[in-house]
């Protein structure tokens, strides 16, 4: 496979890693404020893992996200006695998810997104001056 494809499925790969993460992220802000009875878990923080991926040759050819991880299941028990879903002790189950580190993370994500984007019309600019040389 030559460098430029091999640029067009590391840049893809790559993209796809990114919007996988930028979807988890989004899916924990969105489930922040999500409460639970205390004898219930509460929504756990997703997190995408990426593994490198190789060719037989042993050379590097972008990621693969290879499942998920999640936070933990307990949450943070805050005292709510006025929530309908209050235990007796007037307690309730909130996730334990910290709003600013979402948003480091999505700021990451959309930055590594954009940058595969680049290298991809990059890869995408050599191939096309490629083609043109023999015009």
């Amino acid at each position: 496979m030559s460098v430029t494809f091999a640029a067009f499925d590391t840049a893809r790969s790559g993209m796809g890693a990114y919007k996988l993460w930028l979807d988890a992220v989004a899916d924990n802000v969105a489930n922040i404020d999500n409460v639970s009875p205390t004898d219930a878990e509460a929504f756990k923080e997703r997190f995408v893992l990426v593994r490198a991926s190789e060719d037989a040759a042993g050379n590097g050819t972008g990621v693969r996200v290879v499942g998920a991880a999640f936070g933990d299941p307990n949450g943070r028990v805050t005292y709510d006695p006025s929530h309908p879903l209050a235990d007796e002790n007037g307690m309730i189950r909130r996730p334990d998810i910290d709003l600013s580190d979402q948003m480091v993370y999505m700021q990451v994500a959309q930055r590594g997104y954009q940058a595969n984007i680049n290298t991809f019309e990059r890869a995408k600019e050599a191939y096309e001056a490629a083609l043109s040389i023999g015009k």
